[in-house]
């Protein structure tokens, strides 16, 4: 072959040095391209390679889009996490709820404040505690009787149990724990507690606990969410459900 037509390998007799790369800056930012000297063989013969250009936005608007249907569709285990993991508040801990549209307060021991926003649609106040539990209340209308053979706040309650389940717990299996009518304060009502448990390993057994309280005038449903759900835990939200009781 010609000695000019020989593109590679170069030959030994050319005079120019054998590309030794090192760290160290071998153009000068105003520079527009890279000296030949500081790029290998292939790049002296085809080009310096372009810089990959930069996807942050592409990728920030992907995220933003993926966030925005976990918001919109997160109706599965994973919203009793979000419901429950919220930061705790720097100021100290209010000493009660008070839901001024559903006529009640709820005495808080210590470790649980009122949440400023409810996590659920429809509800009207939440309380949580450090431990993770989280209490919520709202107005109800008065609970009819016709079509059941159930008493009017059972059937209520028992249909509520099965919609914040469904909402909220999505467990692989579901068992009802309590079932009964119950007395706090100046309501009678009924309550509903669901253990729902999941088959991976991830999630931990999970307590939801329904409460219909009425009395002439009025109606209110407490609903109390645990997870994990350990029979202290369980005791300890129980406690501040039933201390329920009616706004002066």
């Amino acid at each position: 072959m010609d000695d000019d037509r020989r593109v590679w390998p170069p030959d030994s007799r050319d005079p120019e040095p054998p590309w030794n790369p090192q760290l160290r800056r071998t153009a000068r930012r105003s520079d527009p391209e890279p000296r030949p000297e500081s790029l290998p063989p292939s790049a002296r013969l085809y080009g310096a390679p372009a810089a990959p250009r930069r996807a942050v936005g592409r990728w920030r608007s992907r995220v933003g889009a993926v966030l925005a249907l976990a918001v919109a569709g997160g109706l599965g285990t994973g919203l009793v996490v979000m419901a429950l993991r919220q930061a705790v508040p720097e100021q100290a801990p209010a000493a009660r709820l008070v839901d001024a549209a559903a006529g009640v307060a709820i005495p808080l021991p210590e470790g649980w404040w009122q949440d400023p926003l409810p996590p659920v649609t429809g509800f009207t106040s939440a309380a949580r505690s450090a431990g993770g539990a989280l209490v919520m209340a709202r107005p109800s209308d008065p609970p009819a009787a016709a079509g059941s053979a159930l008493a009017p706040a059972a059937k209520a309650t028992a249909e509520a149990a099965t919609l914040y389940a469904r909402l909220l717990l999505h467990g692989d299996t579901v068992t009802v724990v309590d079932d009964r009518r119950i007395t706090v304060g100046p309501y009678d009502g009924h309550t509903r507690s669901l253990r729902a448990e999941y088959k991976d390993v991830v999630n931990r057994p999970a307590y939801l606990r329904v409460m219909l309280l009425t009395k002439p005038g009025s109606s209110v449903v407490v609903v109390g969410l645990l997870q994990p759900d350990e029979t202290a835990s369980r005791h300890a939200l129980d406690a501040v459900m039933t201390s329920v009781r009616q706004t002066p």
